[in-house]
């Protein structure tokens, strides 16, 4: 029997690397199980799934993954037996139901984790799946604070585990269209870009009265709560991951519910560090209902070369002259502001206005980017690989840390710094220790993540 340098059976993942290095041909996907009665790794062409989390985004995600032949749902945990009894009897032959995550995590043989929590949940289940040695798929956003989005970066890191945050138009054919034609060099230098987000929700929002009703039956809302500041039940919050954003305390509004998906173009394309400083207005002025979240957010990220922007209203659905008409509904999109021209791009349509006629030899850069399978699909593939997909928590980080730090801006009121070298705020100590989140008991923030490099 194979042993490591502490003479300890090899773990599931030892050998998946192991076996990676060694074989020219695709590496063996393998769970853990016994063969012969000794502790080791089996080969097998199947990879175990469980899902925390299904309501319809973790739904939705695992449908996707099981477009892969090589996925067999496992397991799958909710605390609302109305959510998990479903998906359990959906996979009733093979899937074990639960309705506490961390006896999901010690399934045997479980091989790879989808995480579509409310975002309060993300960095505790995310670092202790890691910590079981579980592939990862995580929903957006990837964390509500910049300490979470350190710990769950250097947890992967640490453990050596798979990693993809869910930002489903990453994956898009569009995006990558627009990547390759901002870093063709036809827009000229490029110093300001600006994002946007808007709907129209005054002044009622998603209603009052609410927070009186009764918990249902089969729900513990005390472990849905779980880390976050205890508070009434109320039926909006739960319907779906839409209604979290109109609170604080399980989504961090709406900048994270929706910034990660638009922000995330050009910190791709321009391939962006980290922002130097991070500037941000904003609160709850208008919307009167029995959520918390502000209704308005304007945001400045300055880069060493490059001034990003983000404007998020809840109550008014105008986004600038992009895709202007009379109704009322939700719009977003991003401006590249270029020495030649701008572009205007949202999730699949896109403009150019050129300075005078300094684009008229444009012409369209050849397709570079290889397609995607889908966001959940390349994850399985990658899975298979052990190579981080394209939206690995490395890579996110870059989107993720910036969209925490400016909610935390508007909070405090004032700008924050930040070094990119040693990934902390700089010059406030009050910022810096509102960065790391304290969790309800018996919930305890993983600090020690926060020192791996």
């Amino acid at each position: 029997m194979e042993t490591n340098k502490n003479n300890s059976p090899l773990t599931r993942r030892q050998f998946v690397k192991t076996t990676s290095v060694a074989a020219i041909a695709a590496p063996l996907i393998v769970k853990s199980s016994v063969i012969n009665g000794m502790d080791i790794p089996a080969p097998s062409d199947k990879i175990n799934l469980g899902i925390i989390g299904c309501g319809g985004l973790g739904k939705a995600n695992l449908s996707a993954c099981t477009m892969h032949p090589e996925i067999v749902v496992t397991a799958a945990c909710d605390v609302w037996k109305e959510r998990l009894d479903p998906v359990v009897e959906h996979y009733k032959e093979t899937c074990t139901g639960y309705t506490d995550y961390r006896e999901l995590l010690q399934h045997k043989g479980l091989d790879a984790v989808i995480i579509a929590t409310p975002a309060h949940w993300h960095a505790i289940q995310a670092v202790e799946a890691a910590e079981a040695g579980l592939d990862i798929y995580l929903q957006k956003p990837m964390t509500m604070h910049l300490g979470e989005s350190l710990a769950v970066r250097n947890a992967v890191r640490k453990h050596d585990v798979i990693c993809q945050i869910g930002t489903q138009i990453h994956a898009s054919e569009h995006y990558r269209r627009m990547v390759e034609l901002i870093r063709s060099g036809n827009l000229g230098d490029i110093a300001t870009v600006r994002t946007f987000f808007t709907m129209n929700e005054a002044p009622n929002g998603i209603g009052q009265g609410y927070n009186t009703m009764k918990i249902p039956p089969g729900m513990d809302w005390d472990m849905w709560v779980g880390p976050a500041r205890m508070q009434p039940f109320n039926p909006n919050l739960v319907k779906d991951a839409y209604y979290h954003c109109f609170w604080n305390d399980f989504s961090g509004g709406w900048t994270p519910g929706m910034a990660p998906h638009i922000t995330d173009l050009p910190i791709w394309a321009l391939e962006l560090g980290y922002p130097t400083e991070i500037s941000a207005s904003g609160g709850r002025y208008i919307i009167k209902d029995d959520s918390d979240a502000y209704d308005n957010h304007e945001v400045i990220w300055r880069y060493p070369n490059l001034t990003m922007t983000w404007m998020m209203s809840l109550t008014n659905s105008y986004g600038f002259d992009f895709e202007r008409s009379q109704e009322t509904k939700r719009r977003l999109g991003i401006y590249f502001h270029g020495s030649n021209g701008t572009l205007l791009t949202d999730y699949s349509s896109h403009q150019i206005l050129p300075e005078g006629d300094r684009m008229k030899d444009m012409e369209t850069p050849p397709q570079s980017i290889a397609p995607s399978p889908g966001h959940e699909l390349e994850w399985v593939e990658c899975i298979k690989s052990r190579k981080q997909p394209s939206s690995n928590p490395g890579y996110h980080i870059k989107v993720d840390a910036p969209i925490q730090m400016s909610v935390l801006a508007m909070k405090l009121g004032r700008s924050i710094r930040f070094d990119g070298e040693t990934e902390q705020i700089v010059g406030d100590e009050e910022a810096a220790k509102l960065a790391i989140p304290e969790y309800r008991a018996p919930w305890k923030f993983p600090a020690e993540y926060l020192q791996i490099n």
